[in-house]
């Protein structure tokens, strides 16, 4: 018996054969040109599938190249190289060390737990990438060093963490290893080097691998740019000299595929000629070889795209709230001075309540130390000045505030509110291990309120609920010019906004008070803009009997998700919002 809760973990499905051999392949293609194809990320923790993978890359690499592992919260001076500290205190004047991109050079580099990588220390890892050196210049230190390597990011984050987008970007394969399986005899990879840079590549080819990563939806030009790549190299390894339809759909497969955001339209159903007289109905179901090859690139993507990818492509809240955030993380983060994670040092002042980076520090003196000691004949050997000082810089994540905007307007907004009611009590329940707060505004009549302001506490939440009033018009501006304050307002607090908007979408009074639908929408689709554009994750629920066509334009305008709700009751919508939230 191995049912959750009896201490054991559950069997492990058995590996798909075809995803595993595609799996091995990738391993294969990118120890054939690591540094066209830029990496790998590798979305597993510590165990048997990811070594497995790793084992097999590392075989597949030539003899005696760099094999560099390095952690997410490797100092600049380690990870770009700069004053070697030891040997210029020891020498008396400024010794330079190479860092860890110009280490691996050649080879590849092992980025450990990936998904805490800084946003700098990943655009600096991506610059280098594009520039195939590192531009050295600091502590008094000017050179470049080739940096030409495959980096493979080791992916162990939990739910909404993730490696950086830069670095999401230049890597081809996005790879979820499987349990190893028998292991493959190497194929012939010095020949495959040798052949790389004299494959040909059709131009039907580069038209079928572009069109598909349109047909996915993938925004990233880089993204075609390294299937081809990814094409060249499977040609390679298959010892021809011109790029063949099952390499193209070896690419897809290996690198559009999980970068998929949406599912390809469907051909549409053609009715097959009846078969002429003579023509043997049972004929064999061969492949539609006379395919057009987008087509079949497209199928090959099509096959493999990851399970769950519908549900998940309907949760545009929580991309929104990736893309709001530099380092891909759906939670914002804020600089805290003694706890959370690591995130560098600064300069500045060594007060109370600040901690002392002090290898940094002494890194940032021992350039000036021959200057310093000039006409001294003795004193300290190691003199340290107030502009040395380094402190010792943390993140945490940030609070969220789930901040409901509820149309009050007319008769029937009172049932909504009774909803929006129970769906606050029901949100409220988890806040206690969330951590998460709830705020409510209602908008009626010609303005809108705060009803409720950013609270945790049940009891406050249900005394400010049981007033509440309904009636008059529909000021849907007034209501999302107040949460923009509001959501403002708890950002600056340090607090991650989440809006949830219940509306029918009938809007009916402008922003100055009058009457009349039409400049009553312009409002609201002009109070709507800056919410996208600050970035503030946002969930438009339509209560209206019928999905209303504003509605879906004014969610488009706020960069929100669309849920279409006529008959939500609190439960649906509390978890609606949990889902979108999580």
């Amino acid at each position: 018996m191995s049912q959750a809760g009896d201490g054991r973990a559950p069997p492990r499905a058995a590996p798909d054969p075809a995803v595993a051999a595609d799996q091995r392949a990738a391993a294969f293609l990118l120890a054939v040109d690591p540094v066209g194809l830029g990496g790998a990320v590798l979305r597993a923790g510590p165990g048997p599938e990811r070594d497995g993978w790793l084992a097999l890359l590392r075989a597949a690499l030539p003899l005696g190249g760099a094999w560099r592992r390095m952690p997410a919260s490797v100092p600049d001076s380690r990870l770009l190289g700069g004053l070697d500290l030891t040997a210029t205190l020891a020498a008396g004047r400024p010794v330079a060390e190479r860092g860890v991109l110009a280490e691996a050079d050649g080879g590849v580099l092992l980025l450990a737990m990936a998904e805490r990588a800084a946003p700098g220390m990943a655009a600096r890892i991506a610059a280098v990438m594009d520039a195939h050196e590192v531009a050295l210049e600091r502590d008094g230190i000017a050179r470049r060093l080739p940096a030409r390597f495959g980096l493979v990011a080791l992916d162990e984050g939990i739910e909404d963490e993730g490696v950086a987008q830069p670095l999401c970007d230049r890597l081809a394969f996005h790879i979820v290893p499987l349990p190893p399986g028998a292991p493959d005899a190497l194929p012939d990879m010095v020949a495959a080097r040798a052949r790389l840079n004299a494959v040909q590549v059709p131009d039907e080819v580069t038209e079928a691998l572009c069109g598909a990563a349109v047909a996915l939806g993938i925004a990233s030009l880089r993204a075609p740019m390294l299937a081809q790549r990814a094409a060249i190299a499977a040609a390679a390894l298959a010892g021809r000299d011109t790029v063949a339809p099952e390499d193209a759909a070896l690419a897809a497969r290996l690198v559009l595929a999980p970068r998929a955001t949406r599912l390809p339209e469907a051909p549409p159903a053609e009715e097959p000629p009846p078969p002429e007289q003579g023509e043997a109905r049972d004929a064999p179901k061969g492949e539609a070889t006379d395919a057009p090859l987008e087509d079949r690139v497209l199928d090959a993507a099509r096959a493999v795209l990851p399970e769950g990818l519908l549900a998940g492509l309907g949760a545009g809240l929580r991309d929104a709230a990736r893309r709001s955030s530099p380092d891909g993380r759906a939670g914002s983060r804020h600089a805290t001075p003694l706890r959370g994670r690591p995130a560098g040092t600064r300069q500045g002042e060594w007060r109370a309540g600040a901690r002392l980076a002090l290898v940094e520090t002494l890194r940032a003196a021992a350039p000036w130390q021959p200057i310093r000691r000039r006409g001294r004949t003795g004193g300290p050997r190691l003199l340290v000045k107030r502009e040395d000082i380094r402190l010792r810089r943390f993140e945490a994540p940030q609070e969220t505030t789930a901040i409901f905007v509820v149309d009050a307007s007319g008769s029937a907004a009172m049932h909504r509110l009774s909803e929006a009611k129970g769906a606050v009590e029901l949100l409220l329940a988890d806040c206690y291990v969330r951590r998460d707060k709830v705020a409510l505004i209602g908008f009626r009549g010609r303005g809108a309120d705060v009803l409720l302001p950013p609270t945790a506490s049940l009891v406050r939440a249900k005394r400010s609920l049981a007033g509440l009033p309904g009636g008059g018009g529909t000021p849907l501006a007034a209501g999302l010019d107040t949460a923009r304050g509001m959501a403002e307002a708890c950002r600056r607090a340090g607090r991650t906004p989440l809006l949830v908007l219940l509306t029918d979408g009938r809007a009916n009074v402008a922003r100055d008070g009058t009457g009349g639908r039409a400049q009553a929408e312009a409002d609201a689709l002009d109070a709507a803009k800056p919410l996208r554009i600050a970035g503030v994750p946002a969930l438009l629920v339509d209560t209206a009997p019928r999905p209303q066509a504003f509605a879906r334009d004014l969610a488009a305008a706020m960069g929100a998700r669309y849920l279409p709700l006529p008959m939500a009751d609190a439960a649906r919508l509390s978890g609606a919002v949990r889902d979108a939230a999580a």
